[in-house]
């Protein structure tokens, strides 16, 4: 028995869908399922991301779309690679609460995914700037750990390199106070500045010499927070409500 709350797609959607990610190939194309009175439309977005490995898509498309009538799903390619859903495209799905459309270029493979509650771990989960990177491990630890509700912020990618200060203007407005020359305590965050001209990487302190962070290119873990990471800390703050 079909599960009524799954969507089915159109046949003339699939097909434009596809025309767009050949289009846009080898960069990964974006866009939109709408239910225009009653009909579903496939609308191409632009797809704003540096590079060619993942999708921004345009807030200004997505409102356009929504002008027009309810969205229905996201749809974006993945060139060269299978239509499954990478780490932070399952982090993303359920962000936006709609199935997301994936389809394999050039071969044409498609697969229609729905959300389905999906929670990165805190360790071993793959980096992607902006989705799956330092500052949401941040935010799901304390979260998932404390209860606690960061606020999030848009991070472009080096944002750091292009006048950004993201932790140092940001803490006290999420909640933190400066604690550093202090005695480090369990759930402390460490600001260290990562060949950078601010400090632009942050990780959580969990007592006893351990640090758990996610460093582009690798997975989130845990590791002794000694030599190196001592070195480039740069700050260390401290949730109000656990001063």
């Amino acid at each position: 028995m079909s599960d009524p709350c799954r969507l089915t797609l159109d046949e003339d959607v699939l097909a434009a869908a596809r025309a767009h990610a050949q289009a846009d190939y080898p960069r990964e194309s974006c866009g939109l399922v709408v239910l225009v009175d009653g009909v579903q439309r496939y609308r191409p977005c632009r797809n704003l991301a540096d590079g060619q490995s993942h999708f921004v898509l345009a807030p200004e498309d997505y409102a356009q779309a929504e002008g027009e009538g309810e969205v229905l799903a996201v749809v974006h390619s993945h060139p060269n690679a299978a239509p499954e859903p990478s780490e932070a495209d399952r982090v993303m799905m359920e962000r936006w609460g709609l199935p997301w459309l994936i389809l394999n270029v050039p071969v044409g493979h498609w697969c229609l995914w729905h959300p389905e509650g999906y929670r990165p771990p805190l360790v071993g989960r793959t980096f992607s700037h902006g989705v799956l990177d330092c500052f949401s491990l941040l935010r799901d630890y304390y979260r998932e750990r404390l209860g606690l509700e960061l606020p999030d912020v848009e991070r472009p990618d080096d944002w750091w390199a292009k006048g950004g200060n993201l932790y140092l203007e940001g803490y006290a407005r999420a909640g933190f106070v400066d604690v550093t020359g202090q005695a480090l305590r369990e759930h402390d965050v460490l600001l260290m500045q990562l060949r950078a001209p601010v400090p632009n990487h942050a990780g959580v302190y969990l007592g006893d010499d351990v640090l758990l962070h996610h460093v582009m290119g690798r997975l989130s873990t845990r590791e002794t927070y000694s030599g190196f990471w001592q070195r480039i800390t740069q700050r260390v703050v401290r949730h109000a409500s656990l001063c």
